[in-house]
């Protein structure tokens, strides 16, 4: 009797087991995925991790970048020697100015007068000076070569293509009208000797103008060697005054030639000139780093023949204001007592 009740209670014990092994196996699939589930989530926050980091990686490499490509602009010779900035009676943007009577010699106005400083494009006057000596044919075709385009490759944008033809006449009305430095070079390029001959006869009739403190480097102003005092840019204003071409190329407001296949719009880079409110005899406008914004003039204020240097102005119609400042000072100011005679 008692072996039937140990029987009975070990296929009880038996049934039991067989019951429960299959809600184990559920538990533990379930355990399992349950694991699973974790580590992929796991591995998903940590891919979004490292996309997070590698974005704030890239972002602070741009900005980098961009405080290095500021930071590796180098200033202009003038603000180098701390001429930025000086005060002045009227408050030009201009670290360098001179304001000089063109028929008496007498200084009205000056800042900082006695530096030499790169003059950029205002050396196209010198350019254009020695093209007018040269007595060479302003109607010979000249033709736009690869020296022309890539003796500066980088520095400069032209849509004076390779290859261009046009008159030696139009190769310098574009060179003071509009600063094209390809057709500068090319007007250097065609000279006896070449571009050579071209910057020792620059030099020459420098030193025949009595400009001591200039020097020339070449026919364009790209180069920083180009120099010059206040003082000498109103001598080579005044030769360069003498020549009615040179006058009337200087102050044209445009000009329209065809190039390739295409009718091209060029225009002076003197707004002044554009805007027809100032009388302008003669003008040249001029940058590069080295040098900031320059320009000179020859002007007509309240009866007087002036002539205006502006060097090493802060921004890119600053000159222009400046001008505009020293003629609204000159119409308020009819009796000035002059500073000095050069």
């Amino acid at each position: 009797m008692q072996s039937k009740f140990f029987l009975r209670a070990i296929f009880i014990a038996m049934i039991t087991m067989s019951l429960a092994l299959p809600g184990s196996e559920v538990v533990a699939q379930e355990n399992k995925t349950n694991t699973q589930k974790n580590k992929a989530q796991a591995k998903s926050s940590n891919k979004a991790k490292s996309a997070n980091n590698q974005k704030k990686v890239r972002t602070s490499t741009t900005r980098k970048n961009a405080v290095e490509k500021h930071t590796e602009k180098r200033p202009s010779f003038a603000a180098a020697m701390g001429f930025r900035g000086n005060e002045d009676l009227l408050s030009l943007k201009s670290s360098v100015a001179l304001i000089v009577d063109r028929q008496t010699h007498e200084v009205l106005f000056e800042k900082n007068a006695h530096a030499t400083l790169p003059i950029a494009s205002i050396t196209k006057l010198m350019t254009s000076l020695v093209v007018m000596d040269a007595g060479l044919p302003l109607d010979e075709n000249l033709t736009i070569h690869q020296d022309d385009v890539n003796t500066y490759p980088g520095r400069t944008r032209s849509r004076v293509t390779q290859h261009t033809k046009m008159t030696r006449e139009e190769a310098l009305l574009l060179a003071l009208m509009s600063s094209e430095n390809r057709t500068a070079y090319a007007l250097g390029r065609n000279y006896p000797g070449g571009v050579n001959s071209f910057v020792d006869a620059m030099n020459a009739k420098a030193q025949m103008l009595g400009m001591t403190q200039s020097k020339f480097a070449d026919p364009t102003g790209l180069s920083s060697e180009n120099i010059s005092s206040p003082e000498d840019l109103t001598r080579l204003v005044e030769a360069a005054y003498q020549h009615k071409v040179i006058r009337e190329f200087s102050t044209r407001s445009d000009y329209s030639m065809k190039i390739g296949n295409r009718e091209q719009k060029f225009v002076n880079t003197n707004r002044l000139v554009r805007a027809g409110d100032m009388d302008i005899g003669l003008q040249k406008t001029g940058y590069i780093s080295a040098a900031g914004r320059c320009l000179v003039m020859q002007a007509m204020i309240q009866g007087r023949d002036v002539v205006m240097v502006f060097l090493d102005s802060v921004g890119t119609q600053s000159r222009f204001a400046d001008a505009v400042r020293v003629q609204k000072w000159l119409e308020g100011n009819p009796d000035l007592t002059p500073l000095r005679r050069m």
